[in-house]
């Protein structure tokens, strides 16, 4: 199909885990003006900095050859241990938004009870022979706890060259493990509109090409936006299946 001014050509990549990073607005947009985190602005710096609201969680990004370009430190509260994440460069922007959104955004039908592992059980990924972990169906994601320290997530192409890791304090919540590890086990395809050379993988059983409206690509991430800011406002409730089960002798603690 010939390509107008009304269309972008924009490639759809399955397994998402493959599609390369996107476009960090997917991220910070919506923590800003969805959930209010402030920005500070140094033209001077190729780097992103938001800070939550109630000033205990920092999102940092920061173009870095050799470590992650994503990080995350969260304070300390007074239930909670401090804990940080951290993401390469190629981490697909929808996998961290899902981490960010249950961080600023919480669900709480979501987040009532949560074991990271579960959605790669559901996804059909297998569990890694000899380690606390799981591999994706097509062998090149990994998901791995160090006992009960920190996680790895890592994705890898050919010869096992890396394409992305993400990396999580043993004191990350579960329910933000668990939300990250329900969107890289999504297996919906993720869209890419820039350079297809930017791509992880040019594998033509992995990418499809579609003809998509520009109008629809440019209205994208204010839908996002809005969304993220009606779920903020307006958490799901829990169902009854998620809630605490009453004790067998009818009393509660």
């Amino acid at each position: 199909m010939p390509q107008t001014p009304e269309t972008v050509e924009v490639e759809y990549i399955s397994p998402r885990h493959l599609a390369g990073g996107g476009d960090p607005a997917w991220i910070t947009v919506p923590l800003h003006r969805a959930c209010g985190w402030s920005h500070g602005n140094d033209p001077l710096m190729p780097r992103v900095i938001l800070s939550s609201p109630d000033q205990k969680a920092l999102l940092r990004l920061e173009p870095a050859p050799d470590g992650q370009w994503w990080t995350l430190h969260h304070a300390p509260t007074p239930d909670h241990p401090a804990w940080y994440a951290s993401f390469g460069a190629r981490t697909p922007v929808e996998i961290i938004a899902a981490f960010t959104d249950a961080l600023a955004a919480p669900d709480t039908a979501a987040t009532a009870w949560a074991d990271p592992h579960e959605p790669l059980r559901q996804a059909g990924w297998s569990p890694a022979a000899g380690a606390d972990g799981f591999v994706s169906p097509d062998g090149t994601a990994y998901v791995e706890r160090l006992g009960a320290g920190p996680w790895f997530v890592t994705t890898t192409l050919g010869l096992g060259r890396m394409v992305w890791q993400a990396r999580f304090d043993a004191h990350t919540p579960p329910h933000l493990l668990a939300a990250f590890s329900a969107a890289l086990a999504d297996p919906s395809p993720v869209p890419r509109a820039d350079n297809p050379r930017s791509f992880p993988t040019r594998h033509p059983d992995l990418v499809t090409r579609r003809e998509i409206p520009a109008v629809q690509i440019a209205a994208a991430l204010e839908e996002r936006v809005q969304a993220v800011a009606a779920r903020r406002a307006h958490p799901a409730t829990p169902p009854s299946a998620l809630r605490r089960p009453v004790p067998r002798n009818g009393r509660s603690r």
